[in-house]
């Protein structure tokens, strides 16, 4: 009974751990406190050197518990990453994962050899468990911070923090093989490197296709899909380490396929995996900052504190600066970029491998490893909005999205039951645009329901609903908030090549001879634009019209100002592609035809 009772006792302090770490992100919100550095603080007050006086030294239970929590983490960020917002930052992205994280451990590992009295090989371990940038860090400060980034730059810290923690795990695991076994070849790493990459990367995206495919065709009981979606991503996590091929690579990819295809409960699966890595983490740095000895700390923490200065403010920023230097971010960008370089539980993650291998000094890496994350979360994580703000690259908060329900409607994927307010300066209420894939379902008007039949015509203040797919229904925000005023445009543009964006259909039909349907000869081009877009516009985007092709030339106020004709009779000889032009087109189509994005 008594070996019973002392189970009991652990769940009891496990989950009152746990459910401390829950209520004290209250007080670390109110007063801006990085959410990651309280749940280490918990832990270490719990610990053998706090108060709470825990013993614990399960090296092995910690590293099982960060490597499916570290999966989670990033599937989850996966599975929220739209594809076409990274598709153009996927270079500087890759280069930031894999060029930056070496350079910054290259960088890093003369300060550790002279600060640490460490040998080269051991210098290079402290600066590959420390180089790599955390994602749950940079996506929980930027959320809790409330931070709204420009697209360009927060889609490359998005993708560069999902992709780096592989490379950062293969480069450790490679060092501490060296340094166990004292002898390795450029080859073995290569090979080693490749296989782990390529692997990973197919496992991932056949994985991602089956668990789509599975959604889809498998009649699941209603509940069950969040728990299948989130099995599955452990499965592909752990079939691909087996395999030795690199499962952290291989269940980011699967969550960037699952997020950008149409299935089912979408939205239950991404909440429940919110609840599932919130959870995940809380754990993990609990159990990190059990670990932790306060009194062992003492005799590296000032060649720590050393270290993680070199390491934010020479080794990332010469990282970011080389990495992005053929790319065109000014120098705001790329000072903002270098400073998110925040570091969490991978660096301490990291740390606990030469500890579970037995590696001399392995307690000194995780020691360090441990004040590295904190000065970063206390310097960095604390500072993160005003520096974006202060180097231009936070745009206005918008307010918060409409509250999105799903419907699982016979025959068919789920659809969303989407509200709005109806406002005076709304598109939908001055040109009573709505898309093509959207139907208004019900209208609440003076906390009546009505069909929109009943309501017609929608008043300002008025609430209405509308159905769409779940991959669409984002794009209907635009039609709800306020037009923002727009320049006119050129009023000589009526032309052979160009015309004016509020020009409408049956201008264009009358001059042209394009047919237009007569309910929407009506509609200017912008409307046409807004209607049959599936996102906001942007400079470029196409639209077929009878025998032309539309091509939005210039946008403002968010809707497209001009207009450019491409007509049937033009003879247009395509100018050549250059290699790298040729190269990342074929990667593109490659990658839609593999991924199916």
């Amino acid at each position: 009974m008594a070996s019973l009772d002392s189970f009991s006792i652990a769940i009891l302090l496990g989950a009152v751990l746990v459910m401390a770490g829950i209520l004290s992100s209250l007080l670390a919100l109110r007063f801006g406190a990085p959410l990651l550095l309280v749940f280490l603080a918990i832990g270490m007050l719990a610990g053998d050197s706090g108060p709470g006086q825990l013993q614990f030294n399960d090296v092995g239970t910690t590293y099982l518990v960060g490597s499916v929590a570290l999966a989670l983490i990033l599937f989850d960020g996966g599975l929220k990453t739209r594809f076409a917002s990274i598709r153009t930052v996927l270079a500087p992205s890759l280069m930031l994962a894999t060029v930056g994280v070496l350079l910054t451990a290259l960088i890093t590992a003369p300060f550790a050899k002279f600060a640490l009295d460490l040998n080269w090989a051991e210098s290079l371990l402290v600066g590959a468990v420390v180089a790599s940038t955390d994602a749950a860090a940079v996506f929980l400060l930027v959320h809790t911070q409330g931070l709204r980034l420009r697209p360009r730059v927060g889609a490359t810290l998005e993708a560069e923090s999902g992709t780096n923690d592989p490379f950062a795990i293969f480069l450790t695991l490679m060092l501490v093989e060296y340094i166990s076994l004292g002898s390795s070849t450029p080859g073995h790493v290569v090979m080693e490197f490749v296989q782990e990459a390529v692997l990973g990367a197919v496992v991932g995206v056949i994985g991602g296709r089956l668990v789509v495919i599975g959604l889809n065709k498998v009649a699941l009981p209603q509940g069950l899909h969040a728990p299948f979606v989130t099995t599955a991503a452990l499965v592909i996590f752990g079939g691909s380490q087996i395999m030795h091929a690199s499962g952290f690579l291989a269940v980011y990819l699967a969550g960037i396929i699952i997020g950008n295809r149409p299935t089912r409960a979408h939205n239950s699966v991404v909440a429940f995996l919110d609840a599932a890595t919130w959870l995940a983490q809380i754990v993990m740095f609990v159990l990190l900052g059990l670990l932790v000895s306060p009194s062992r700390l003492g005799s590296s923490v000032l060649p720590a504190v050393a270290v993680s200065l070199v390491l934010m403010l020479v080794a990332r920023p010469i990282a970011v600066f080389v990495c992005l230097a053929p790319f065109r971010f000014n120098w705001r960008e790329k000072i903002f970029i270098a400073w998110t370089g925040l570091r969490g539980a991978v660096a301490i993650f990291l740390a606990s491998i030469p500890m579970l291998v037995g590696l001399s000094k392995a307690y000194l890496y995780f020691d360090v490893a441990f004040v590295v994350v904190i000065i970063s979360l206390l310097l960095q994580g604390w500072t993160l909005a005003p520096a974006a703000r202060k180097l231009h690259v936070a745009l206005p908060r918008t307010e918060r999205g409409p509250r999105r329900i799903e419907l699982d409607l016979p025959g068919q994927l789920e659809q969303q039951l989407v509200g709005y307010a109806v406002r005076p300066k709304s598109l939908y209420f001055r040109r009573g645009l709505i898309p093509s894939w959207s139907k208004p379902t019900l209208v609440i008007r003076n906390e009546h329901i009505l069909t929109p039949t009943e309501a017609d015509p929608v008043a300002p203040g008025d609430y209405i609903y509308l159905l769409a797919p779940p991959e669409k229904a984002e794009a209907l925000d635009r039609f709800f908030v306020d037009m923002q005023p727009s320049s006119a445009p050129d009023p000589h543009l009526l032309g052979d090549f160009m015309v004016s964006g509020e020009h409408t259909l049956a201008e264009l039909a009358e001059i042209y001879g394009v047919k237009v349907g007569e309910d929407e000869s009506k509609l200017t081009l912008a409307d046409y634009f807004d209607v049959h877009l599936d996102r906001a516009p942007k400079e470029g985007a196409e639209l077929a019209l009878d025998s032309i092709v539309l091509v939005a030339r210039s946008i403002s106020g968010g809707r497209v100002n001009v207009v450019g004709l491409r007509l049937p009779e033009e003879d247009e000889t395509p100018a050549p592609l250059t290699r790298r032009q040729a190269l990342r087109k074929k990667l593109a189509e490659l990658w839609t035809s593999v991924a199916g994005v």
